[in-house]
């Protein structure tokens, strides 16, 4: 596998062409990435803010690193989201938040290997230097959002999220007061507004959200 990746180009995840090694997209594909406003929305009670909207090279971007295991995307799309976000969202102005990814349900990620959330919550620490803890569990029914409507997704994911006795791999100490909940893309908020529901209930004070894309019309 090492070897083909060495002899072969890589490939644009957007439309199939060549594309710079270590770069997801060719020139073109990031050319023609749609570009959000840098203010937040509200959505589902939830302040959140994407860099994209999930239509074009975005949504192929976010569907490989999902689907296709291309977790070196993660970083491409982290990157959009350290670079461009509103100040004081991911950085120390208001004392440092710490990143919490939305988390997957078990059977997704065994079935995945990895939690694509977790993915770009990793590479936006590295680029930010914030606290990553990865705190919430998701239990019960595990089906996809996709395929639901707006209304199901709203009232929230299947099943319940709930926060870890021990968070992984972090060194903070139970629920952070100041979280960036942070996943691949945003529709309604109903996840995001379940993962701040159990965040609060749990001792944090305050819970925004970034994500990579946002649907349009959110």
């Amino acid at each position: 596998m090492y070897l083909a990746y060495a002899l072969a180009p890589p490939l644009c995840w957007g439309c199939g062409g060549p594309a710079r090694r270590r770069e997801p997209l060719c020139g073109r594909c990031r050319g023609s990435l749609q570009r959000l406003a840098g203010e937040p929305v509200s959505l589902s009670g939830v302040s959140v803010w994407a860099p994209m909207a999930y239509a074009g090279p975005a949504r192929d971007l976010v569907r490989a690193l999902k689907f296709r295991g291309a977790r070196g995307a993660a970083d491409a799309m982290a990157a959009q989201m350290a670079a461009n976000a509103p100040p004081g969202l991911l950085d120390d102005v208001l004392g440092g938040a710490t990143l919490v990814p939305v988390p997957l349900h078990p059977r997704r990620l065994r079935s995945r290997g990895y939690n694509q959330a977790a993915e770009i919550a990793l590479a936006l620490a590295r680029r930010t230097g914030l606290e990553l803890a990865d705190c919430l569990v998701r239990s019960g029914g595990g089906a996809t959002q996709v395929g639901r409507d707006r209304a199901e997704r709203r009232a929230g994911p299947h099943g319940a999220i709930a926060t870890c006795a021990s968070p992984r791999d972090s060194p903070v100490a139970g629920a952070p007061a100041r979280v960036v909940l942070v996943d691949d893309v945003v529709t309604t908020g109903g996840t995001l507004a379940a993962c701040r529901a159990a965040l609060l209930a749990a001792g944090s004070e305050d819970v925004a959200a970034v994500a990579f894309a946002r649907t349009l019309g959110r």
